[in-house]
């Protein structure tokens, strides 16, 4: 007689929570980090906001999503860089093959700006994510060779450029993500999301439209350049 691995019926809610097309269509567009009204979301995934209330119920009571009230505003999020990381990493198995053709020249146009750039929860992601991780690893600051790595000199270089990296909870520093566009991993973990902070505070990129893409700006390429020696043709 075979025992049953308890984590059965832990891994079939959570299969049951994403297996519905409203719910992962708001988990996908909370991977750009912020926090999103209820009628933002059901704006987005194209339903009634009583319908959307009772999907976001089910996510929040399941643990994928936090939610917050600020007076008659109901606002969730991703519950934390886990959860990102899942559904990020579901999401690059039925991509790009998968992906529905657009129908119009105002959605190819989205699509291809979320793949020149783009936010993965909180760190950066497309084709500007895999160039800024090529750069660090090509100037030795990253590893991936035996998975991703910041090296010594990476974190002297984090710490030199000022960005700052908190490495007193349980994250990892440095992740590779896989990236559903490129197919190939761009930093993720506490060096990812500093980075990825750091050059939106500044003014380096820039969100654009109502997805997740970002641009990367005049500053941007001039920044990037003395940092990283990075060219941006191709990202703006």
């Amino acid at each position: 007689m075979t025992t049953r691995d308890p984590r059965a019926p832990g891994l079939a809610r959570l299969a049951g929570l994403i297996a519905d097309g409203t719910r992962a269509a708001c988990l996908l567009a909370l991977l750009d980090g912020r926090a999103w009204t209820a009628g933002e979301l059901a704006r987005h995934a194209g339903v009634a906001a009583s319908t959307l209330s009772e999907h976001l119920s089910r996510l929040v009571e399941g643990g994928l999503l936090t939610e917050e009230r600020q007076g008659r505003h109901r606002y969730v999020r991703l519950a934390d860089p886990r959860v990102a990381q899942f559904v990020e990493d579901l999401a690059a198995q039925v991509a790009p093959g998968a992906a529905v053709r657009p129908r119009t020249l105002r959605a190819a146009s989205a699509g291809s700006a979320m793949a020149r750039g783009r936010t993965c929860y909180d760190h950066l992601a497309g084709r500007l994510g895999i160039a800024v991780t090529d750069a660090l690893t090509a100037r030795g600051l990253l590893r991936q060779d035996t998975g991703f790595a910041l090296t010594d000199a990476g974190v002297e270089w984090f710490g030199r450029a000022g960005i700052a990296l908190d490495r007193t909870g349980r994250r990892p520093l440095a992740r590779g993500c896989l990236d559903w566009t490129e197919r190939r991993p761009h930093l993720a973990g506490v060096a990812g999301a500093a980075l990825c902070r750091h050059v939106l505070e500044v003014g380096w990129c820039v969100r654009v439209g109502s997805e997740r893409a970002v641009v990367v700006t005049a500053a941007g390429e001039r920044g990037l350049g003395v940092l990283l020696g990075l060219s941006v043709e191709g990202l703006r």
